[in-house]
This record gives structure tokens, sequence and C-alpha cells, in this order.
């Protein structure tokens, strides 16, 4: 996306700017649209007051929207650090969602009371209503690459424990196969009012996933197995879901399938309504438990799972900075001459340094997922999440004297 700097201003320019700002309130004022600041208690405590958003270095003063963009995007363009853009936008009451942004749309800096604020105007897609948008609802602007995400949703490579206690399940495997494969059929046992030709995907439970603090069982790596078409479905009334059985077609393997394997829909949506912001809880401490795809090693736009929730303060949209722990060394030149080294060397701990930006999008009770957005090295399992305002932002080190 292009950026437009804003120009560097004299005295005389800033006193014209000032009063060209003064004559749109007036404007606005007289048009009876009230502007009121949409400042969420989260945004307020996590970085104390409006004067402490960073911005970029080469904000503009306007931006247009344009197709392709996510909402990330568009908060890096005015901010130095994205999950500020619930602090400094401006609610117009004519939008019913102020982040339903569409492409077209012309976003404004603003100062108001020499505080940065974004205000928004329409593109030229004609308004049914003051309330109402000629636009279609799929076609507003994500708040992360949605495409990215589909593939994890329609096949988890990683599983909250909720999500396998529960889930409807490989029950047998027609003409007494032991193990299913393409253009076998199975029975599923649990499913609720299953369409005929409706997709579900067939998945394998694997190793579980523990929480590092207490060794408790948060979720499950899971390995697809393949996709399976509803042939049909017993949807009678007043049936519990546990005595249901359903008659698929494999339609795809990826590997053999087993009794016991967990069914979930092929097609699913998890919404795409939150906005970068920055959990309540300054002192958020966690670890990255298991990296999507079940590699240890992750980058820019890979899923994690992570052993902090709901319980924890965490919501959709949450932004969490994710830090490299530093090495253990040993100072061979601590307290003796380089000419009588000995093996008794001290230990020295080196700081840990930030290497990724995660936004959470899926939040469990004492687990979520999140997606990298942006990192600087690689992410691995072990890897520790704290608030995104911790430590040095800029060199990306965390304080000295922490953790």
């Amino acid at each position: 996306m292009v950026r437009n700097p804003r120009p560097t201003l004299n005295n005389s320019s800033r006193f014209h700017r000032g009063l060209r700002v003064l004559g749109l309130g007036v404007a606005i004022a007289t048009l009876g649209i009230a502007l009121e600041v949409a400042t969420p208690a989260l945004a307020q405590d996590a970085s104390g007051t409006s004067m402490s958003v960073p911005l970029a270095a080469n904000a503009p003063d306007e931006y247009v929207v344009k197709k392709g963009d996510t909402l990330w995007d568009i908060s890096a363009v005015f901010l130095r650090d994205p999950w500020y853009w619930p602090e400094i936008w401006y609610v117009n009451p004519q939008v019913s969602n102020p982040h339903l942004i569409y492409p077209g749309d012309v976003l404004h800096l603003v100062y108001v009371d020499g505080k940065p604020r974004i205000t928004m105007e329409r593109g030229d897609t004609v308004h049914l209503s003051p309330q109402m948008r000629s636009e279609r609802l799929e076609n507003a602007i994500p708040a992360i690459p949605y495409d990215i995400l589909m593939d994890f949703v329609g096949r988890p490579q990683i599983l909250s424990k909720d999500e396998v206690k529960d889930a409807p399940y490989v029950v047998g495997i027609r003409d007494r196969h032991l193990v299913g494969a393409n253009e076998n059929e199975v029975y599923g046992r649990g499913l609720h009012s299953a369409q005929p030709e409706s997709r579900f995907n067939i998945l394998h439970v694997g190793d579980k996933l523990r929480d590092p603090d207490d060794g408790d069982v948060l979720g499950y790596m899971a390995y697809y197995a393949g996709t399976g078409e509803v042939i049909q479905a017993d949807n009678r009334d007043g049936k519990e879901d546990r005595d249901r059985l359903t008659h698929f077609r494999v339609v795809e393997t990826g590997r053999e399938i087993l009794q016991g394997d967990k069914l979930f829909p092929a097609e699913t949506d998890f919404g795409n309504a939150f906005v970068p912001s920055a959990p309540t809880d300054r002192d958020l401490d966690g670890q990255v438990i298991a990296v999507h795809d079940g590699v240890f090693v992750a980058g820019k736009y890979q899923v994690l799972a992570l052993n902090r929730g709901k319980k924890h303060g965490l919501a959709p949209g949450n932004v969490v900075a994710v830090f490299q722990r530093g090495e253990e060394i040993r100072d061979r030149y601590s307290g003796t001459s380089w000419r009588n080294l000995s093996t008794n060397y001290e230990k020295v701990q080196l700081p840990s340094e930030r290497n990724a930006s995660v936004m959470v999008f899926k939040v469990y009770d004492r687990m979520s997922y999140g997606l990298v957005m942006e990192s600087t090295s690689s992410i691995t399992v072990g890897d520790w999440l704290k608030h995104p305002d911790f430590g040095h932002r800029d060199s990306g080190l965390s304080n000295y004297a922490s953790r």
C-alpha cells in the first residue's frame, strides 16, 4: 500500500491548518453530526492516556482504503503499534459498526485537544439510509488475512480440550474394514442435523498439549485423515445426538481413517469483527505451547497455540508480544586474567529478545489461537508471551531486570 508522508509545516502553515480544522469542526457541528471518542477501557489501561499513542514516523494525513488491505495494515499506516487502533478511532453515529471499513473509504488523521484521532469519510458507494450501506458486508476490510486462517479453521491441527471432548466421531467403517481410505464408507456418531452432501473433515487426535505451568492438558495435536461427504443422516426429532448415526462417503484422504477419529465441519466461520487491541492484563505472562503443522518453528502468518485464554483476560483481537528466551552462556573472562582461564566459568543469562507480535483470533478458557502478524526471527515452542507494551519496542529487547 502507498503511504503519503505528511509535509513539514512551518508556523504559518500550522496556523492556517488549525483554522481549517476548526472550520471543519464548526461545519460538522452545524450539520448535527455528533462525534464521540471511542476509547475502550482496555486501551486506556494499556497506554495510560491517548497522549502516549505513538504514531508511525511517516503517518499520512489521509489514506484511501484499497482492496486487499486488512485492518492491521491500515492501523500500521497511522500507528507504530497497531494495537492502539481502538484508542484513536473517532466514532461517527451514522456508521452502525465503525470497524466496517470498505475499499474507497478515506481515513483522515486529525487532532482533537492535541490528541490524534482517525475519522472516516465514506467512499463513492451509494447509501440506502444513514445506517445502511449498499456494499455487501463480506466486502468489508477484514481485521487480518482471512484466507490464511481458513485452512487452519477447516482442517485444524491444534485442538482445544473442549473441542475434542464433545466432537462427533467415526464409530465404524463399512464392510468391516479396520481402516478407511478413499471411496470407503464410514459411519459417524454424535452429529446433529447433518445435511446430505455436506462435508466433514476427519481428524486423528494426537499428542497432548500440556500447560507448562501445571501440567494440565489444554488440548491436542491433530492430523488430517480425510474428508467425508454425508450420504444419509439420522435427523429424527427427539433423538439424542449421541444416538444418531451419519453415513459418509470418503472423498479425500490424508492418512488412514480409524475408529474414534473426530468429525468437524469442512466449512466453518470464526468471524472477523475483532480489531487490534491490547490485553487488559499488563502482567500477562504465558508461553507458546504448539505451532500449526506440528512443527517447532514458526514465522509470519503461522498459527500458534498459547497457554492463556479467557481466564487470563484475553479476547479476540488482543495482540500479544512473543519473546525468544535469552541464552545462558559462560563468561570465560569474569574475575580472572585471560592468561589463567579455568573451567569454572561464571554463568550469565542473556536478556530475552522480542521476536514477534501475535493477534489472538480464537479464545478458550485457558488456551488461545493466535496468528503471527510480524516477526523478526523464528518463533519456537516455549517462547514466552507478554503484554505488547512490555520491554523496549524499538530495539526488541525486554527489560534486563525482568523475569
